[in-house]
């Protein structure tokens, strides 16, 4: 990796951080800014995932660097999903981290005193519903009485209820297979499903090695955002920690957006797939960060609703209790 390119202009850099850092400072409560600013951070918990922003930042070390300079170590711990994280989160294990748009919901159904900080852009084409390169189905709407693989509760869960929707179909028109991506993949492998709706880099996966056709994707249907969450307390108590974090996440985003190839070639060893698996999904991959706004709160509350509605939570919830203070 060329270090280089994670170099920020000395120009756009101070700018980016009296703009990152003002907003953060909006979406807290009066005066905690003020009251913490001076808090001493020792050390940071940051979870994250194999395929994700945050693992770049871990791999390039630029974060810890600037974090070490104001005498805070950087602890990175790995999950194997959003889920798992947001437990740890909600134990106290971790303070930062990065999860798709289902999972937050979950873990405030819970219980779990979470404040989303910042999203990603959308990327709604990085989701979608395939089918085998031979299948006759040609469009969402032909799936009607066909078995359907999907991971219950997650993004593809959400925009599969939007695609019916549209298709003018109702869930019971569809045989609906709860599977986890290993497992779904195998069973629209062999026949046992006729399509599978999945999220990258599965999706880059079944298209490069099967040849699987995507019926449809996200594209005007969902978001299919990223979001960074922390616990409040640690929010509210380094909201400078926070916002050092979340530059990073700007600065390294505006490097992957400019070098796909190169980004491949860090997260494909990781993974352990082809580097022109991983450069697909990359490309579909809206790098990027802002933080939280009452639009994309809106749209967390849509989805929640959704999931309240087909009993996935057991009972409604605001998702603009999740932040300090929502603009």
């Amino acid at each position: 990796m060329n270090p280089n390119l994670f170099t920020a202009s000395p120009i756009l850099q101070p700018r980016r951080r009296l703009v990152i850092a003002a907003a953060l400072a909006l979406a807290l409560p009066a005066g905690t800014v003020r009251a913490q600013a001076g808090a001493k951070l020792s050390e940071l918990r940051i979870g994250f995932q194999k395929y994700s922003t945050l693992t770049l930042m871990k791999t390039h070390g630029d974060l810890d660097k600037r974090l070490a300079a104001q005498g805070t170590t950087v602890k990175w711990i790995e999950f194997p999903g959003g889920p798992q994280m947001l437990e740890a989160l909600n134990v106290g294990s971790i303070d930062f981290g990065n999860v798709g748009e289902a999972p937050p919901i979950f873990a405030q159904a819970a219980g779990a005193d979470l404040v989303y900080v910042a999203n990603e852009p959308p990327s709604p084409t990085a989701e979608a519903v395939v089918v085998r390169k031979d299948s006759p189905l040609k469009s969402v709407a032909e799936l009607k009485g066909h078995r359907v693989a999907l991971n219950k509760g997650s993004n593809v869960h959400f925009l599969f209820v939007k695609l019916m929707e549209k298709a003018g179909l109702k869930l019971n028109d569809i045989e609906v297979i709860f599977l986890p991506p290993a497992d779904a993949r195998a069973a629209f492998e062999r026949g046992s499903v006729d399509a599978w709706v999945i999220w990258d880099p599965f999706f880059a996966a079944i298209q490069k090695q099967t040849g699987a056709r995507a019926l449809a994707d996200g594209s005007g249907l969902v978001s299919n955002h990223i979001f960074y969450v922390a616990t409040r307390k640690f929010a509210e108590a380094y909201p400078q920690a926070v916002a050092t974090v979340i530059e990073d996440i700007a600065r390294v985003g505006s490097w992957a957006t400019q070098d796909p190839k190169e980004v491949a070639s860090v997260i494909a060893p990781l993974i352990g797939l082809e580097h022109s698996i991983v450069e697909l999904s990359v490309k579909r991959y809206a790098y990027g960060v802002k933080p939280m706004t009452v639009a994309a709160l809106a749209e967390q509350q849509r989805i929640a609703d959704v999931f309240h509605g087909l009993g996935l939570i057991p009972k409604p919830i605001r998702t603009a209790d999740a932040v300090a203070r929502a603009r």
